[in-house]
């Protein structure tokens, strides 16, 4: 949610911090602010709103060091605290020597507060972070990383912090728990994030913290160690996306960007990982073996968002290719509720990120429970696919627009490659895994020829554009991509709109139905179309007006509704990519119409790393 950089090194501090802010913008955020430290001096200045009039305070300012070689930014999404400069990041202690920022939330901030209070400290902001500093003000006695390892361990809650201080120049102290932190090796400097989208532009060799780390930062060292003090060692990453991977290049927008790439990244999902002449997938990163497929008895997908609707996908892929029970747990509710985890048991986590604060607790509960946990992310070296021990990556490349698009997509497609493994496993004959096979192959192609329609569908959506609400209806596979279509428009359009299973209608939802009540079917040319014309009538008999996405050529959705988005023809189990692409394309136009902050919806942030 919120964004951290952190610099050390020769060159000045500033632009640099700048630069990653705006690179961790897409996470969502309300305000913005930076700390340098140079000439045995620390200096701030924050401002709400977006990087750029951080950066416009910054020019214009008086009494700060651009020189600086050291510092660190935030952009904050606000939780303890309404959005101002005063709350906004870096908070510092009262003679201006410590500067921290803060990712996470602190249970404990109130007694902590009360107890800085007693003692004299003064506090500036609302906010539950700037206990931090104060704990640290508290704690030293010369050593910056053994004051702040003293302060954490206070700590109840989540943190991924960085701190400066006037007293060590061109050092940074970094800590975490629960929040996502990677420090960035350069050549003679050193960063810190906790996004490597923030470090692209510098470096491809990263080191990512583990819950307890402290790490000390300097230009030409990293030291890193546990809360008690105990040196420990963490491999070094390399990061295959480049810098370019994070730009809009000649789009308008990330999401049309990420749009536009799902032939490209349902390509890389599945390269490599199809047979085409045994008809089954190839998943090595799953590290089991076909006697441990075969003693797999149920299946547990756990997800928030359009991961969560991934894994709605892949319950029908699972039940229906390969014969597994299976369910799909809201990661929120996983660990709350005591889910029965049974022998055999196979959880999967979905997280485009790796950081999801939810589906990081229900990959531990999974863990503590004895299930076999094999992860389903985007990000080499993220929380989950590190604690999962187990997993296939999606190599979607940076997603930077809050919607999920192209993750959602690989999603879908390594969830299907899984149950073709898993169903050759058990009941799929080899021709039945080839014909399978040989349509995952054809998935890039049948988007493209989705994306070919791109002006179509705009056409379409303008006249949707005035709406306030939505209905999204499918059914079997195409229900869940329902779900995510609705999600889509309400993300970015903020159009109130809601999925449902088709037959749900009659079951109450029908009662709002009139003629402002637009409703999109999914009328796909597979298994339970016709009643989803039945559902398309009783809409029509109620005013609403519908649109429809409907396979290639079929002229009686074509009768029956106002207008039509048309997809290849495909079997059930492909449907629901080509359909997604159509219903993200249809909600960002209408985002388009509207004029709205389509890649930084309100409210929204791309990574929840807090409860």
């Amino acid at each position: 949610m919120c964004g951290i950089i952190g610099y050390t090194g020769s060159r000045e501090a500033a632009p640099i911090l700048l630069d990653g802010l705006k690179r961790l913008e897409y996470r969502g955020y309300d305000s913005a602010g930076m700390a340098l430290v140079g000439a045995g001096m620390l200096s701030e200045i924050k401002e709400v709103g977006k990087v750029a009039r951080l950066e416009a305070a910054f020019s214009a300012a008086a009494g700060i060091d651009g020189s600086a070689v050291c510092g660190i930014a935030h952009t904050r999404w606000a939780t303890h605290g309404v959005p101002s400069a005063v709350n906004a990041h870096p908070h510092c202690d009262e003679r201006y020597e410590f500067a921290i920022v803060h990712n996470g939330i602190v249970e404990n901030h109130h007694e902590l507060r009360a107890h800085l209070l007693k003692k004299g400290y003064h506090f500036r902001s609302e906010t539950d972070s700037e206990v931090i500093v104060h704990l640290i003000a508290e704690a030293y006695e010369g050593d910056l990383l053994a004051a702040t390892a003293a302060a954490v361990r206070q700590l109840s809650g989540t943190y991924g912090i960085a701190v400066v201080s006037s007293r060590h120049p061109g050092l940074i102290v970094a800590a975490r728990k629960g929040s996502p932190l990677v420090i960035g090796l350069g050549e003679g400097e050193n960063l810190i994030a906790s996004d490597i989208a923030a470090l692209l532009a510098h470096t491809r060799k990263v080191i990512y913290l583990n819950d307890g780390d402290i790490a000390a930062i300097r230009p030409d060292s990293i030291d890193l160690r546990d809360v008690s003090n105990v040196p420990v060692e963490r491999e070094v990453a390399k990061i295959d996306w480049d810098a370019a991977a994070a730009e809009k290049g000649n789009y308008p927008h990330f999401m049309l960007k990420e749009i536009f790439e799902q032939p490209e990244t349902v390509e890389n999902a599945i390269r490599g990982r199809i047979s085409l002449e045994m008809g089954n997938a190839i998943l090595n990163g799953l590290e089991l073996s076909p006697r441990d497929l075969a003693q797999i008895s149920r299946i547990v997908i756990a997800g928030c968002g359009s991961s969560m609707h991934a894994g709605m996908v892949g319950e029908y892929y699972f039940e229906d290719i390969a014969g597994i029970s299976t369910s799909v747990e809201q990661a929120a509710e996983f660990r709350y509720r005591n889910p029965i985890i049974e022998p055999n048991t196979l959880v999967i986590p979905i997280s485009q990120s790796g950081e999801t604060a939810d589906t990081i607790a229900a990959v531990r509960e999974a863990v503590g429970k004895g299930a076999l946990v094999t992860a389903l992310c985007n990000v080499v070296g993220s929380t989950i696919a590190r604690e999962a021990g187990r997993g296939v990556y999606l190599h979607a490349g940076p997603e930077i627009s809050v919607a999920s698009t192209k993750a959602f997509s690989s999603q879908v497609a390594v969830l299907l490659l899984m149950a073709l493994l898993l169903g050759r496993n058990r009941r799929l004959s080899r021709s039945e895994g080839c014909e399978l096979a040989r349509e995952i192959e054809q998935t890039p192609e049948l988007i493209r020829s989705v994306l070919a329609q791109a002006e179509k569908i705009r056409e379409i959506a303008k006249r949707y554009a005035g709406f306030d609400d939505f209905f999204y209806i499918g059914r079997g596979c195409l229900y869940p991509t329902a779900l995510e279509g609705a999600l889509k428009l309400k993300e970015i359009s903020y159009v109130h709109a809601e999925g449902y299973h088709a037959a749900e209608l009659k079951h109450g939802p029908i009662a709002l139905l009139d003629e402002r009540h637009p409703v999109l079917a999914l009328a796909n040319d597979i298994p339970g179309r016709d009643k989803i014309l039945g559902n398309i009538q009783e809409c029509r008999a109620r005013r609403a007006p519908v649109a429809a996405v409907a396979t290639v050529g079929d002229r009686e959705v074509e009768t029956l509704t106002d207008d039509v988005i048309f997809v290849p023809a495909c079997s059930r189990f492909i449907a629901p990519l080509p359909t997604a692409v159509a219903l993200q394309l249809f909600a960002y136009y209408i985002a388009v119409e509207r004029g709205c902050e389509i890649d930084q919806p309100r409210n929204l942030a791309k990574s929840v790393t807090v409860e």
